[in-house]
């Protein structure tokens, strides 16, 4: 097959995951519309010259040019992205608090792009380790966003149970974050 009908495929099944958890969280629309801008001709046709299949062809880019404009485009147009809440580049940085719905979406990315990318051998457990190794390299996310990621994923390796997805639980970790 050829990196159109794959990355096409990808992103489909990607789509189709975070729409699963999405759905379980309580937010619908938000699975419906999730990511609509991979299909972009920015976004697509980087993305087709970089598919590998199993990791982000944005990160290929990113190795390759040290930038991505597929990546620029995606994060300014899509709020469950933790780098859609940084400013103040002028005066160093600043990440800023991701709001409840875009910071649950974020999660039900993060798990729909572990289920794409790993298939038949995804799990909590690897998902939990894939972020443990991300945040180890510093990550610009706000503390009370990353406490939140870190306490649903955790919670999620540890007892292997979606239903801390549910909207009612989700609200209250976040606001005890």
């Amino acid at each position: 097959m050829t990196n159109f009908t794959n990355h096409f495929k990808k992103i489909c099944k990607h789509k189709y995951y975070v729409g699963k958890y999405c759905f379980i969280a309580g937010l619908p629309l938000r699975g419906i519309t999730h990511d609509l801008s991979k299909f972009s001709p920015t976004e697509f046709i980087e993305s087709i010259k970089y598919y590998q299949g199993d990791r982000s062809p944005i990160d290929a880019c990113k190795e390759v040019n040290g930038y991505s404009k597929a990546w620029l485009h995606h994060k300014g147009r899509n709020s469950h992205h933790y780098e859609y809440y940084q400013d103040n580049f002028d005066k160093g940085g600043e990440a800023l608090k991701m709001p409840f719905k875009d910071a649950c979406e974020l999660i039900c990315d993060y798990l729909g792009a572990g289920q794409a990318y790993m298939g038949k051998d995804f799990s909590f457990q690897k998902e939990y380790q894939w972020w443990l190794n991300k945040k180890s390299k510093g990550i610009a996310m706000h503390p009370q966003t990353l406490r939140f990621v870190d306490y649903v994923l955790f919670y999620l390796k540890t007892y292997n149970d979606t239903r801390i997805l549910k909207k009612k639980h989700l609200k209250r970790i976040y606001n005890r974050s």
